[in-house]
């Protein structure tokens, strides 16, 4: 069998999504991230939804939405991650505006990244209301994510403790695969503190900062571990004042991604562990990992297996793999909730002019998470 989307039910879903994307929501603006917020705390009670808005005074306000099904209540939850926030700044769409093309792509800025993800969980959750799922479902939808989600970590733990398993609506691989696999995100400062003197009159009084941070980065380049999975990546330096003061200050800002938790700790503790190469200089590393790596664990292992044999019912077929990039299922499952992500709609171009969504497999995978819901099995 081989699955046919349905024109209707990608329509419906697609007359939302253009709604979601007509709401700019930048990751550090309140008012908007509010404004979009409460039309979509409306859209979960209309769905059935119990709505809590958590507040946020640093930020957007959160969304709890709980979908209480009759006799699923001695079950434990499954939770369903979703984010309303993105990269694009006010202004994105008088330039990108929500567009539909000949080739049944929808274009426009946080499209695929994730407003898709939320259309789709919106509807599934208005059929739910005819065919329930065996246990209650759980839905947080986040203002923060894409800048490393600093005020709703600690309220995604929290519901993470006491569901099942967790399903993410970020987008999927490029084939339609799910994420089994995340990197661990570390974002980490060097400061180099030298000794100013002119370049010129007495350059031997000074201690070069600058110098001191290229030695430094050449170290921290080697840090890296390919086979492991591991990356680091000095992407912004800065230091001096003139050309003929030599220079007191220097810093780096470094990405760092790891594939395992040792590595996490390899890393950070190469990097705080760091002494001058320079004498009369002085090192100091400040950061850290805010996202711990998803590892691919015998329990994500079988809830995918799970997760095919359901797809394949449907006439899907399905794949994983592994992202460098993370997300908010890296939380839960470092906390060892089984934890699939890549649930949204297929498509490209996150945080690009190109971002697009393919119309089509809306329903699909709409019809794929309600059935993931449905049918999906876990030992509480």
């Amino acid at each position: 069998m081989t699955y046919r989307s349905d024109p209707v039910e990608c329509q419906e879903i697609l007359a939302r999504l253009e709604e979601l994307v007509s709401y700019e929501s930048p990751s550090r603006d309140k008012i908007a991230l509010d404004r979009l917020g409460a039309r979509l705390a409306a859209m979960l009670g209309s769905a059935g939804g119990l709505v809590e808005v958590v507040p946020n005074s640093q930020g957007g306000d959160h969304l709890i939405a709980r979908f209480p099904f009759p006799g699923s209540d001695a079950i434990r939850p499954a939770l369903v991650l979703g984010h309303f926030d993105t990269v694009w700044p006010h202004g994105t769409l008088a330039r990108l505006p929500f567009r539909l093309e000949d080739d049944g792509r929808a274009y426009g800025p946080g499209i695929y990244d994730m407003k898709a993800g939320l259309a789709i969980f919106l509807h599934c959750m208005e059929n739910a209301r005819i065919h329930p799922p065996p246990r209650p479902v759980w839905a947080l939808l986040t203002s923060d994510e894409e800048i490393g989600s600093p005020t709703s970590r600690s309220l995604i733990e929290e519901l993470a403790r006491q569901c099942a398993f967790a399903l993410v609506l970020e987008p999927p691989l490029a084939d339609g695969g799910l994420k089994t696999a995340r990197k661990g995100v570390g974002r980490f400062r060097l400061d180099v503190a030298g000794k100013a003197a002119h370049a010129g009159v007495a350059p031997q009084e000074g201690r070069s900062a600058i110098v001191e941070l290229a030695h430094q980065i050449l170290r921290i380049q080697d840090f890296q571990d390919p086979g492991a999975g591991t990356t680091t990546n000095v992407g912004v330096i800065q230091g001096g004042t003139t050309t003929n003061v030599v220079p007191a200050s220097a810093s780096a800002d470094i990405d760092v991604r790891v594939a395992t938790a040792a590595e996490a700790l390899r890393i950070e503790s190469a990097l705080r562990a760091i002494l001058p190469a320079t004498e009369g200089t002085r090192v100091t590393v400040s950061g850290g990992f805010n996202r711990p790596p998803m590892e691919r664990s015998p329990a994500i292992a079988s809830l995918f297996e799970q997760a095919r044999r359901i797809a394949e019912k449907l006439g899907l077929p399905l794949t994983e793999g592994s992202t460098g990039g993370g997300s908010d299922g890296n939380f839960t499952a470092a906390l060892g909730l089984p934890t699939l992500d890549g649930l949204g709609a297929r498509g490209a171009g996150a945080h690009a002019d190109n971002e697009h969504i393919v119309v089509e497999s809306l329903g699909e995978r709409a019809r794929l998470l309600a059935a993931l819901l449905n049918e999906l099995k876990v030992e509480s």
